[in-house]
């Protein structure tokens, strides 16, 4: 580059540099400085071998060790060293002058030491009118500042006031202030004498009302110590006149405690009053009678529940929805729900508290489900076990009365988290029951309706306790057993069970990886497929929860870690009874707790999972190898979900009895009547004789005897079979159905479509038929699962024996008569 063509304009010099972490230096500044760093000493150095004139620039992040440029300000003071002492730990001390204020324009050198060109910026030296105002009302505020604050000389305001240039002003008081780096820069930064003093003006404004507000608060802990300072002297006095009257002292010091614990509760003012007359009457009672303890029990009862503790909850909806993502799988309506209540909180910040219920088969996730429910909302948890409850009093508490009385489960669990607003997970309200005792059931009326549970009364209390922060989660395998007021207070969710996608992605994610760590294992010992989760699912469990599943995994991790310790116990020739002899000819020294064992890889296959669970448990598909004469497949609804159930039909010559055996109910013996009424209604077209059901007896039967069966959804199952025998045609074993019949042949519809159509898909059904009014139900199933199956809607059992009964060749179906006229039903869209 060809420097001699540039000219430098005189204002632009260029000068070593020191970055500063937390000062800020004015011109006419005598600051001393302790400089450590290695570049900052070099450029002191090298400053005080030419002119001694030093630029010093402050960082924009004091904790920053080695600054680049980025990092610090674009105003500096070029300052002049005075002098330079270096102290025996290598640090030097300096003292240095500002002389002026520097922009930076450019860094020249960063390496070893900081070099910038810097151009010198003209202090203004004439002053107006309004400049003069201003100077008047600053040396006015600073004034005051001084007059306030203690770490001041009153000296600061004389000396500011002899000075008569308003640059030099500013400076002068804006050195003295206690301010952050960055408000003192923006002084700096102020290059024309107006605007810096409007900045200081409005900086000595901000110091003055916080001035203030530390005065007050101040006066008031000042006042707060005299009211001390004299409650203490009384009820010293106090003790004394006690001592004096023969009273225990210890005594006399509990109700103080008691009461100075009342006043920092945070009590409404009925329960203050309540504690108030208690402690009046504690007073007066002997110390250690049966009296004092109960009363005293009382007052700790209500002093230690939250009445004004509350956490603040996480109402982002998408962390809520990432935490539950993490701990469950599927669930989407029960998330769905959740979400949406934040999306209220959020909107109106009174909202009552929501009332969940949670319904579903055993091994669902309803009782983790509400913990985590908690854990996303960042809320505290609460849980309480109904199950077997029959007592009114374990729901609303004792009266005081009897003894060793207490409040009821809530408030109970209230006291334990501490705070107004946790998540309260009820557990098996459907298990309540009710004797003489009352009906705890009853007692959950008032807790579980948001209009009223923020006056809910415990019998113990006998105070209104504010429920209305809290967020109640019940869970119940049936609705039925649930009393109706009950469940009207109530937002049911149901959670149907678990399609076999949903089961493999739990083991995945959440099952199998919990057995590992259980049982010592890392993931690389042990191999399983999904194919042969899949397995584990179809062959050795059969349920609509993933609990089953979860022990046949843990087996398998049991057997292969067995395995392993007997590998590793075998290699290492330590036998039980080597190992009892060692311990004795080494003086009784201890073996290690734990040994190192090394873990050799295990895949589990479809060929050797029986080496890991026996042999299956169920059969997988369809039921039967062929089709047969009077063998149709019936769905199922359970307390534990859904089932499928073969229903047998034959034929015997004799005196037109129809015999029901399989355990069946009153309900499902009607439907068999109805189902044989429809039959002998319709004879001529199965081409039977007026006289065939006079001299023949037809045995209906359900399989798996011991299980009660009842209900009228196998009305439709019951036909087909019946009728498939009586003509001679056999049933597709592919084909499943559930429905009500009439006597006319009418389909109606029935309840747990759900669970009946995972059922037939859990056992590898293809088809399935339905009444036409659960079509409705049949689509608020998933997809996935409705991409599997093919649905056959009828309003009228002819449609149904169309689709299921095949010729006597064995060939499908084609109905006769009425059945052609009617039609084959709806089909479903998948």
């Amino acid at each position: 580059m060809n420097q001699e063509s540039v000219e430098i304009p005189e204002n632009i010099k260029n000068y070593p540099m020191i970055p500063l972490r937390d000062i800020v230096i004015f011109p006419h500044m005598i600051v001393p400085l302790f400089i450590g760093r290695g570049k900052s000493v070099k450029a002191l150095e090298e400053a005080m071998m030419n002119d001694r004139r030093i630029v010093v620039v402050a960082q924009k992040q004091p904790g920053i060790e080695d600054p680049d440029r980025d990092d610090l300000y674009g105003v500096g003071t070029l300052c002049e060293a005075l002098n330079m002492v270096k102290l025996p730990d290598g640090t030097i001390k300096a003292l240095i002058e500002g002389v002026n204020r520097v922009k930076i324009l450019d860094y020249l050198v960063d390496d070893e030491y900081f070099v910038t060109q810097v151009e010198l910026i003209e202090e203004e030296a004439s002053k107006n009118m309004e400049v003069e105002a201003l100077m008047r009302e600053i040396l006015g505020k600073f004034d005051k500042y001084v007059r306030y604050t203690r770490s001041m000389p009153p000296e600061a305001y004389t000396s500011a006031s002899s000075v008569d240039e308003p640059c030099r002003l500013a400076d002068l008081i804006a050195s003295q202030l206690v301010l952050k780096v960055d408000v003192k820069q923006r002084v700096l930064e102020a290059f024309f004498a107006k605007e810096r003093l409007i900045a200081l003006s409005s900086i000595l404004d901000d110091e003055l009302e916080i001035l203030d507000i530390q005065k007050k608060i101040q006066s008031q802990v000042k006042k707060q110590i005299e009211k001390s300072q004299k409650e203490y002297y009384l009820k010293e006095q106090l003790k004394a006149i006690h001592r004096e009257l023969g009273d225990a002292e210890e005594f006399t010091g509990e109700l103080l405690e008691l009461k100075e614990k009342a006043d920092k509760a945070g009590l409404p003012d009925y329960a203050r009053e309540k504690v108030e007359a208690e402690l009046k009457r504690l007073s007066k009672m002997p110390f250690g009678s049966p009296e004092a303890v109960v009363s005293r029990n009382y007052i700790d009862w209500i002093l230690d529940l939250p009445w004004d503790k509350n956490i603040v909850e996480n109402l982002n909806t998408g962390h809520v929805k990432k935490i539950l993502d993490e701990d469950h799988y599927g669930l989407e309506k029960v998330k769905e729900r959740i979400v949406e209540y934040l999306a209220v909180r959020k909107l109106s910040k009174k909202g009552h508290g929501v009332i969940l219920c949670l319904v579903g088969p055993p091994g669902t996730g309803k009782t983790s489900l509400g913990k985590s429910i908690g854990r996303a909302l960042e809320r505290k948890y609460a849980r309480a076990s109904l199950g077997g409850v029959r007592d009114e009093a374990e729901i609303r508490g004792h009266r005081r009365t009897y003894i060793g009385s207490m409040p009821g489960r809530i408030i109970q669990q209230m006291k334990r988290v501490g705070v107004t607003n946790p998540v309260f997970l009820l557990d098996e309200v459907d298990k309540m029951s009710s004797d003489f005792r009352g009906d705890p059931s009853a007692a959950l009326l008032e807790a579980l309706d948001p209009e009223i549970n923020k006056e809910f009364v415990d019998h113990y209390l006998e105070i209104p306790y504010d429920l209305s922060g809290v967020m109640f989660i019940t869970t119940a395998n049936l609705t039925q057993p649930i009393p109706p007021p009950l469940l009207d207070r109530m937002e049911v969710i149901r959670l149907s069970g678990y399609t076999e996608e949903e089961k493999l992605n739990i083991a995945r994610l959440h099952l199998l990886p919990r057995q590992l760590k259980e049982h010592g294992l890392n993931e690389e010992s042990l191999k399983i497929s999904d194919s042969v989760v899949l397995e584990i699912i179809r062959r050795y469990t059969r349920e609509a929860g993933v609990r089953n599943l979860e022990r046949e995994l843990a087996q398998v991790c049991r057997k292969h870690t067995a395995c392993l310790v007997a590998e590793h116990e075998e290699k290492n020739g330590r036998a039980v009874e080597k190992g009892d002899k060692g311990k004795s000819e080494k003086g009784g020294k201890k073996r290690a707790a734990k040994e190192d064992i090394e873990q050799k890889c295990a895949v589990v296959t479809k060929k050797n999972l029986e080496k890991y669970l026996g042999k299956p448990k169920h059969r997988y598909g369809v039921i039967g190898e062929t089709d047969e004469v009077g063998l149709a497949t019936g769905m199922a609804w359970t307390q534990t979900g859904g089932e499928i159930l073969s229903i047998e039909a034959t034929l015997m010559p004799g005196k037109g009895e129809l015999i029901l055996t399989g355990l069946l109910g009153d309900v499902m013996k009607e439907s068999a009547q109805a189902a044989l009424s429809y039959a002998r209604g319709h004879s001529e077209g199965l081409n039977l004789g007026t006289d065939y059901f006079k001299n023949t007896d037809i045995h209906l039967h359900v399989p798996e005897g011991a299980i009660p069966k009842d209900g009228p959804s196998a009305g439709i199952a019951l036909a087909v079979s019946l009728i498939s025998a009586l003509s001679g045609r056999p049933v597709d074993r592919n084909v499943a159905m559930t429905g009500e019949i009439t006597l006319r042949g009418r389909a109606l519809p029935v309840g747990g479509i759900k669970e009946k159509v995972f059922a037939a898909h859990r056992a590898g059904i293809t088809k399935i038929i339905l009444p036409v009014e659960n079509e409705k139900d049949y689509y608020e199933i998933q997809p996935n699962v409705r991409r599997k199956l093919e649905a056959l809607f009828v309003d009228h059992v002819e449609q149904a024996l169309e689709a299921t009964l095949k010729s006597a060749g064995g060939k499908g179906g084609g109905g006769k008569n009425n059945a052609a006229s009617r039609g084959g039903g709806k089909s479903a869209k998948k």
